[in-house]
């Protein structure tokens, strides 16, 4: 800014510049004056712009946070009959027509609050149910405690040892349905153990453990002396 005034100046006190020169000089110099609260009011102007940008963008997140869809609410009827059989404190996972049967089912779970001293990754639990709707009667179809069993006895690759705690893994597919992972915490001596896949098996009509592949269905054992204790 002072070097535009200082120009015009020093124009008008050249040796052989008439009059004439020395006022279009000053009219030069006034119009540059008049310029400049032109060019600071558009700055502020386009700062005013930017702040309001800035300001439209910060509320995008309540936005999208405030249009989150809520979880399902359970069904007292299903909750009730969660209750019944792991307790008060049993927690509904999910519910519906899990195996794609066309009945409904619910997964349920007693599952261990995270605390500073269970810090662990994942739903730890240390029971779980999967019951299904017959006739209007809540029937027990899977259950997970210290084994894995179903109606027919104890799942293929459950621990002989007593298992107190398992992480919990399940995923809903489109076609297999209710897919579940245990892997149990304590109780063996395996220090590499997998998790367990259980799976509604369309055939037998009853959830069963999955090989190593997680493709094969394995037979049940009536007693544990017959089931293995080792995850391989």
């Amino acid at each position: 800014m002072e070097k535009i005034s200082h120009s015009g100046c020093s124009c008008a006190n050249q040796a052989g510049i008439g009059a004439s020169f020395h006022r279009e000089g000053l009219g030069v110099g006034a119009a540059r004056r008049r310029c400049i609260p032109l060019i600071f009011s558009l700055s502020l102007l386009s700062l005013a712009f930017l702040l309001n940008g800035c300001g439209a963008d910060a509320s995008k997140p309540s936005s999208q946070a405030e249009a989150k869809p809520a979880e399902p609410v359970v069904p007292e009827e299903i909750q009730s009959a969660a209750a019944s059989l792991l307790g008060s404190e049993s927690q509904v996972l999910a519910f519906g027509d899990l195996a794609k049967n066309g009945k409904q089912e619910f997964l349920a779970a007693n599952v261990v609050p995270k605390t500073p001293t269970n810090n662990l990754p994942g739903t730890i639990v240390t029971r779980a149910v999967v019951v299904e709707n017959s006739d209007g009667n809540w029937t027990e179809l899977l259950r997970c405690d210290e084994h894995l069993k179903n109606q027919k006895g104890y799942l293929g690759l459950t621990p002989l040892a007593s298992v107190t705690g398992w992480r919990l893994q399940y995923e809903q597919n489109n076609d297999k349905g209710l897919q579940l992972y245990f892997t149990p915490l304590k109780g063996i001596s395996d220090s590499h153990i997998l998790p367990i896949g259980v799976r509604w098996n369309p055939e037998t009509k009853r959830y069963q453990s999955l090989d190593r592949s997680y493709e094969h269905f394995l037979l049940e054992s009536p007693s544990m002396q017959d089931a293995r204790s080792k995850l391989r």
